[in-house]
């Protein structure tokens, strides 16, 4: 025989509270008793409720779906940071994430965006686009987008990281350390877009921090210790071949360097794993700092990195996400601060450094 299906109303009942407060309970919105969460939860529990989606939304016009467009979530574990703290805010408020990948394809991006339009989400998040033409299909469709990390069209609402200021805190460590033959390992601001509003890229103010930092301190910039590329290949599995590469033409160089900030915790894992077959100690030979915070502390030895609030950069996107679903205001840019997590890949520069 079919099972009855239980009512909001009946839960309310059982509990002995009203409807509202058993919604407040459910989507853990606004203040509630512990008597009055504990009565609520156990209803649920006895009478076995499962909330309406479908009901819900024909009452709102809204399918309570989020999607999220991430470049490759096999790729960088960046990606799962921040698919982890949308999950985590959009389960919180009633809602559910449908992810799709593009791997830097735009027509594999626009194939996601037409599947989103067709499955009826209330809005996307984008980290990152492969195209700005792909957010304009959405917003021509009446959906909202929100973009994080990167903001390419310049009129989407998005939330950023001052990645500036997390590299320069890199390099004033290093310098803090005695270091003075400090080389760069990062992505080539040539290879990566630039935020439409600002007309710079992650990679420029990256780049930018480390130039700046030498500069700050007296110390010459030797573009030798530049090193310039791309982070990872999208198509590959996670090796660290790309930080390898760099390390080894460094560390070849007639005066090589004593510490290598690599922007990208992929790229420092490589760095890594070039200078341990080169027999070389880290931090004791050479000192090493990455960018993001994602792999860092389970590498040998635990990395010193700058991290990214990928927590808040995802809870953030969704509250905007949200706040665009539901007409209210929200700020057009939210600027998230890093931080330096110093572990034990960085230490004094060795005695024997050129000065």
């Amino acid at each position: 025989m079919a099972r009855k299906t239980v009512t909001l109303m009946e839960v309310a009942r059982l509990a002995g509270v009203s409807t509202a407060t058993v919604n407040r309970v459910l989507r853990q919105q606004g203040y509630i008793s512990a008597e009055s969460r504990q009565k609520v939860l156990a209803a649920v529990e006895a009478t076995n409720y499962r909330p309406n989606i479908v009901a819900r939304g024909l009452r709102t016009q809204r399918s309570y779906t989020i999607g999220l467009m991430l470049t490759a979530i096999t790729v960088n574990p960046f990606f799962v940071g921040v698919a982890h703290a949308v999950e985590a805010a959009a389960i919180a408020a009633g809602y559910r994430v449908v992810i799709f990948n593009h791997g830097g394809s735009e027509s594999y991006e626009r194939y996601g965006v037409e599947t989103f339009i067709a499955q009826r989400v209330d809005a996307v998040m984008f980290c990152t686009t492969a195209s700005p033409d792909n957010i304009a299909v959405l917003e021509d469709a009446g959906i909202p987008a929100i973009e994080l990390e990167r903001s390419l069209t310049g009129s989407t609402r998005s939330v950023r990281v001052d990645n500036y200021v997390g590299a320069r805190a890199a390099i004033d460590h290093l310098v803090g350390l005695g270091h003075r033959q400090i080389a760069f390992v990062g992505g080539d601001p040539a290879f990566y877009p630039r935020d439409a509003a600002r007309q710079r890229s992650v990679e420029d103010d990256r780049l930018a921090a480390y130039r700046d930092g030498m500069a700050a301190h007296g110390l010459a910039i030797d573009k030798h210790y530049e090193r310039l590329g791309i982070y990872y290949d999208l198509n590959a599995e996670i090796s660290g071949v790309e930080g390898q590469q760099h390390a080894d033409a460094l560390m070849a160089l007639p005066r090589p360097p004593t510490a290598i900030f690599a922007t990208c915790d992929i790229l420092a894992t490589g760095v890594l794993q070039s200078l341990y077959r080169m027999g070389k100690r880290v931090p004791r030979d050479v000192s090493v700092v990455g960018f993001d915070d994602t792999i860092a502390a389970y590498l040998a030895p635990e990395l010193t990195t700058v991290a990214q609030p990928l927590a808040a950069l995802g809870r953030h996107g969704f509250d905007m996400a949200l706040a665009a679903i539901e007409g209210r205001e929200t700020p057009e840019e939210i600027v998230l601060e890093t931080s330096l997590v110093i572990r034990n890949s960085t230490g004094p520069s060795p005695k024997n450094a050129t000065v």
